[in-house]
């Protein structure tokens, strides 16, 4: 099992957007931080199924995050 990197973002309205900068187009969208996470899980096992389904595996992470200080 790999772990990828998941990018939040929250919008002027307060809704939510999540995706994986390492599969495009593996995104998901809420109307709280906890239900984006929870859909953008479901996203990623939705895509992985696919992908197995087609005889092909995940491919391997390389991204990473980190913070900076301002």
């Amino acid at each position: 099992m790999s772990d990828y990197v998941v990018i939040y973002e929250q919008a002027e309205d307060g809704a939510w957007g999540a995706h994986l900068p390492d599969l495009p187009g593996v995104v998901a969208l809420g109307a709280t931080r906890s239900e984006v996470g929870q859909r953008i899980e479901e996203a990623l096992a939705a895509y992985a199924d696919d992908l197995r389904g087609r005889g092909r595996s995940l491919p391997k992470p390389h991204h990473t995050a980190g913070t900076v200080a301002a």
